[in-house]
């Protein structure tokens, strides 16, 4: 087996965003391209020759190709070892957990999380560090930085390696470990979650649903909800990965998870469902004809955490995404915990989690996790939720209407405008900008503006100042509007608007009709 470096050029499109480098299947498959920005990857980094890499990905098309590339490319830069799930698999936080568990100096990711897969999709690559959470921006501006430099990268001449049989096999001086994808991260489940108490909610009649979309996390949710906790065979459904994920999107909302929500709001309705995304890192939470928003369910798990073995010591803190709804900071005021505001992008909550700063963090885009790994968890908070249902012997609805009756309802919605044109968007913030010093002080109705600003972050940790994150305007009653671009898409602009209400009348709470994603 020879080292081959070859000649190369960078390519211009090769930055990544906040999680990794996302783009159409077609650009992954230009000659080159995947290569240059593995390279990049690898020079950015230090002192790893001789060190183990954990890799896997959401099995969508183009993944088991990109896997073979890219252990011949650690090979030829000088990892010691590579841990690969079976069949190329590995959801996102079992990925994290892999990282930590066995010290590993970091790992790459393969996925384009919940945007659509296939010859005519999108796939997406990025680097976590050793912590086991998605590479900091000095991280990645440096592998931006090398992609636009790059020449030469460097692999082995090699045959493929069998990624469907466990054990080790030798490419060129490096190990290849193929490892079982579930087993390591359902155990740490089951050191997390009561898991004798949530067998016997199964066994006392309690149906779940749970739907994985033909994603990464069909295989965990067999093991743990149909094996380890006893439901009956079928309670997965949509469980075998594919490769265009059945030709469908694997958003875990209201409206891409159709299947599930018509079998939650139709007759019969098992007593809890929920759905996981393309990398299972998101997660969504439905009771009989009830929906709890990600905001809610970050509020409501915080507020129910010592019920549950792992947390039932208390909570170090609680962080949201600025996006979020602040039904959690509320939570955490009452608890007497500091609640964190940050950016969008599970990275700023990393430094937040190693310093012993917070437990529980979430985002209003479907994601929740806590300091068990350094990725956002789906099937956690699936557990979670079931773990607080058998403690609390309550509904899904029962739970939530408890929890607003104590904290009051943050009413919340959000509406996507996607593959906009990127001029007219960013136009679109400058011209807010402009008017956000004119705000403070307006009554529009009964509503009286609080504060305007572009939002921006300190991180309390590092130092690292994160600017112009999303235009906010905040009441005086607690509402709030947000503006702000996000950069999960793969084509033109994404715009995002949120709003937010807070109604402390209990009369007055409920699900609102209206969310666009009942609509």
């Amino acid at each position: 087996m020879n080292i081959h470096t070859v000649a190369t050029q960078p390519f211009d499109d090769q930055k990544p965003g906040t999680s990794g480098l996302r783009k159409k299947v077609t650009a992954f498959q230009r000659r080159n391209y995947l290569e240059n920005f593995v390279q990049a990857i690898f020079d950015s980094l230090e002192d790893f020759p001789g060190s183990t890499l954990v890799l896997g990905g959401d099995g969508r098309f183009y993944n088991r190709q990109a896997i073979q590339v890219i252990l011949k490319m650690a090979a030829a830069n000088g990892f010691a070892k590579v841990m690969v799930g079976q069949g190329g698999i590995l959801s996102t936080p079992a990925a994290s957990c892999l990282i930590r568990k066995y010290s590993a100096f970091g790992g790459i990711i393969l996925s384009a999380s919940h945007n659509p897969g296939g010859p005519d999709g999108d796939f997406g690559i990025k680097y976590n560090t050793g912590n086991g959470g998605p590479a900091p921006e000095k991280v990645t501006d440096a592998i931006y930085a090398g992609t636009k430099t790059m020449t030469a990268y460097k692999i082995l001449e090699a045959n493929d390696v069998s990624l469907d049989d466990l054990g080790e096999t030798q490419l060129g001086d490096m190990t290849v470990q193929v490892v079982d994808s579930v087993a390591d991260y359902a155990e740490l489940m089951e050191s997390l979650f009561d898991f004798d108490a949530i067998r016997s909610l199964i066994r006392s009649g309690t149906r779940l649903c749970i739907d994985s979309l033909h994603a990464v996390t069909g295989p965990y949710a067999k093991e743990i909800f149909e094996q380890r906790l006893g439901a009956p065979a079928g309670t997965v459904q949509n469980g075998v990965p594919l490769e265009d994920f059945g030709g469908g999107h694997p958003d875990p909302n209201l409206v891409y998870a159709h299947d599930l929500v018509e079998v939650m709001f139709g007759d019969h309705a098992p007593d809890f469902g929920a759905a996981s995304d393309g990398d299972g890192d998101r997660n969504m939470i439905l009771g009989q004809n009830f929906f709890v928003t990600p905001s809610d369910s970050l509020a409501m798990i915080a507020a129910n955490a010592t019920l549950v073995p792992g947390y039932k010591s208390g909570l170090a803190g609680i962080a949201r995404s600025m996006p979020t709804s602040a039904a959690a900071d509320r939570v955490a005021a009452k608890l007497g915990l500091d609640c964190y505001e940050t950016p969008t992008g599970w990275k700023f909550f990393g430094n937040l989690m190693d310093a012993g700063k917070v437990t529980l963090c979430g985002e209003e885009s479907f994601g929740t996790g806590s300091d068990h790994v350094r990725e956002k968890d789906g099937l956690w908070a699936v557990l979670f939720w079931l773990n607080i249902m058998a403690a609390r012997q309550e509904s899904v609805e029962a739970i939530a209407r408890a929890h607003w009756q104590e904290y009051g309802q943050n009413y919340y919605s959000r509406h996507d405008y996607e593959e906009v044109a990127s001029e007219p968007a960013n136009q679109l913030m400058e011209n807010l900008r402009a008017l956000l010093p004119t705000l403070a002080g307006q009554q529009f109705g009964s509503y009286r503006v609080d504060f305007a600003d572009d939002f921006s972050y300190t991180d309390p940790i590092d130092g690292s100042v994160a600017m112009q994150q999303g235009i906010r305007i905040g009441f005086t009653d607690g509402s709030r509007i947000i503006f702000r671009l996000s950069g999960t898409g793969t084509a033109g602009a994404t715009l995002r608007l949120y709003l937010e209400s807070y109604e402390a009348q209990v009369s007055k709470q409920g699900q609102d009709p209206q969310a666009p994603w009942l609509s």
